[in-house]
């Protein structure tokens, strides 16, 4: 299929915006990523979400917006086509992340969630799904995507905060959902970060203590996860983790709505776990050493 002067190739993904394609830009042979929605949607995300990239654009780890339109019957956006999402390579490397890779990845995924809020934007969907690597030279910095849940938390120009609001419908994935968003709490920048603090446990656990829950519809598992949330201690939560990891939720925790969060602290705490396990920031991450191996394996079973 034709989009232009880009051309749609494989399928790589669906949601409940439309379906994302991998193809390439015809005049110039490069590789895209093709975002097609219907024209009809009853909530078009497309168009929103493509004017929240161009707020974004230029910052470290957000994918550029090649064109956006309407052709024949979609909403169009087109971007830089990434590599794998964190969730890939968390399947890939068997559903487990060493120490030294969850905090090499806990470094960029804070800069880029403070380069997000800096631009006076809330992500309210953090979960591994939305974090990719990059490709070729920028294989090793991570990108956050998909910003149709991305809402402005104060206003650009004079700061001024949203109001405190209660009664609001969870909105993200209830497995990273904060506390607050499962009470119906409007989100703000403490949201994200909370949400942040049960990715890095669950790339280190395998699951989260609340995966798996059963119920008859969507509203009673939210509550499930709800009361499995609220009812577990931090210390729970996070046992058999280094304390940081603790200590990093309940920062979050103890944040208030209209509070701006201190990153470098968040940064500094993992940092210093970091230093003191005796890592090297050298960007070989988990997946790094099963490629090179399953590699080597290859490469022996040729030779025999």
């Amino acid at each position: 299929m034709e989009v232009g002067r880009y051309r749609c190739c494989y399928k790589i993904g669906s949601g409940s915006f439309g379906e994302i394609y991998g193809g390439i830009d015809v005049e110039t042979n490069e590789k895209v990523a093709i975002k097609l929605e219907t024209a009809k949607a009853q909530h078009p995300q497309v168009f929103y979400e493509a004017d929240i990239y161009k707020v974004l654009q230029g910052g470290m780890g957000i994918p550029s917006v090649r064109w956006t339109g309407a052709v024949a019957n979609f909403n169009v956006l087109v971007l830089d086509l990434l590599g794998p999402s964190l969730e890939d390579l968390f399947i890939f490397c068997n559903r487990k992340f060493s120490l030294k890779t969850v905090l090499m990845l806990a470094d960029q995924m804070l800069n880029r969630i403070e380069y997000v809020h800096s631009k006076s934007l809330l992500h309210r969907d953090i979960k591994p799904e939305n974090f990719l690597m990059g490709t070729g030279d920028r294989a090793n910095q991570v990108y956050l995507i998909d910003y149709g849940l991305a809402k402005k938390y104060r206003d650009p120009l004079s700061h001024s905060h949203i109001s405190y609001r209660e009664d609001k419908d969870l909105t993200g994935t209830a497995r990273y959902a904060s506390v607050n968003t499962h009470l119906g709490i409007e989100q703000s920048r403490r949201d994200d970060l909370e949400s942040l603090g049960y990715v890095l446990l669950y790339f280190l656990e395998g699951s989260l203590p609340w995966q798996g829950l059963k119920a008859k519809n969507k509203k009673l598992k939210y509550e499930k996860i709800s009361e499995k949330k609220t009812s577990m201690s931090i210390e729970e939560i996070c046992k058999s983790h280094p304390v940081e990891l603790a200590t990093y939720l309940h920062y979050c925790r103890s944040l208030r709505f209209v509070d701006k969060p201190n990153y470098t602290y968040a940064r500094e705490l993992f940092r210093e776990l970091f230093n003191q396990q005796g890592y090297q920031f050298d960007y070989v991450f988990d997946w790094t050493l099963l490629k090179y191996s399953k590699l080597e394996k290859n490469k022996a079973s040729y030779y025999l």
